[in-house]
């Protein structure tokens, strides 16, 4: 299938707008990265002084967990640093070591957006659900059902499916090691933390996060941006959905701008921080009127779940 209809910069923005907007900085995401790391830090001294913080503590640092994984999401696209290198070294340490797979997973999804070769299809198609249906990933989500699927599930899967020539217990090595620097990474971060005497800190205020309102927050992402965008529109401005965010759902569901959406979809060399931007030039001109655009994440959710 052909790949999904682009639009075009200069029917949008005139010369000089378009190479500000595009324009790469050689500190604005490393500052952004500083930034993320800086507010989960104070959050967990914060739940460490005060037990009592520990539920907003959970809150925000998995929101800027997610944080993490869309400042990676703008390495993907080059856009963290002007220098190749810089940009992906940054990604890969600090925000996530899963840039190289990520990466031709992901450009595959710009270029078929909603179309049956894109890969996140499967993650917009089911919708609209039932309310009840939402109510019980939600429940799996906060949970922690949904982590251990998503993060130890395909472990499981190989084994039982073996393939040809090789066994079970190879499969699993193969897996696991995938897997090592995740389980490397926070259990030398749980030793350092449990030398120091605050293990628990570890455990409430990164694990639980990434357990539970991560992945709940990323399920919300992920329906805010295609779920109910019609499969195969040839309408770039319409492939993708932008979700107005409050400065509490900035704070605790969309940081670093990832709200537009569809911004992102219609001109993906902007990186994230010029999105804002991007949109009030889009509005300026009227071109917002066509396209696809909900008011917020609650409004979103009630058309996403009905009933």
């Amino acid at each position: 299938m052909a790949v999904a209809p682009r639009a075009r910069p200069d029917e949008f923005f005139t010369a000089e707008e378009w190479s500000r907007l595009t324009a790469r900085s050689s500190w604005k995401g490393i500052l952004l990265v500083v930034h993320c790391w800086l507010v989960i830090g104070l959050a967990m001294l914060a739940g460490a002084l005060w037990p009592l913080l520990i539920p907003l503590a959970v809150l925000v640092v998995g929101t800027r967990q997610l944080g993490l994984f869309i400042l990676m999401h703008d390495a993907a696209h080059a856009g963290l640093h002007s220098n190749r290198k810089i940009n992906d070294w940054v990604a890969n340490w600090f925000c996530s070591y899963t840039l190289g797979l990520y990466r031709p997973y992901h450009l595959q999804h710009h270029r078929y957006v909603q179309q049956s070769e894109d890969p996140d299809l499967v993650l917009s198609a089911p919708f609209p659900i039932t309310r009840a249906s939402l109510w019980r990933k939600v429940i799996r989500d906060l949970s922690g059902q949904t982590f251990v699927k998503q993060r130890f599930g395909h472990i499981a899967q190989r084994i039982r499916v073996r393939k040809e020539g090789e066994s079970a217990v190879k499969l699993f090595c193969q897996e696991l090691a995938k897997d090592l620097r995740f389980l490397l990474g926070n259990g030398l971060a749980f030793l350092l933390f449990a030398a120091a005497g605050w293990w628990w800190v570890w455990v409430s205020m990164w694990l639980l996060p990434m357990m539970t309102w991560l992945p709940l927050i990323s399920r919300i992402r992920n329906i805010a941006e295609h779920a109910l965008v019609a499969q195969n529109e040839v309408h770039p401005l319409r492939q993708a959905r932008t979700t107005h965010a409050n400065m509490l759902e900035r704070i605790l569901i969309a940081p670093y701008w990832v709200n537009y959406h569809c911004e992102h979809h219609m001109f993906t060399s902007l990186p994230c921080w010029s999105l804002p931007r991007a949109h009030r030039l889009l509005q300026a001109s009227g071109a917002v009127k066509d396209m696809e655009i909900q008011s917020g994440y609650l409004s979103l959710l009630k058309l996403a779940a009905p009933a």
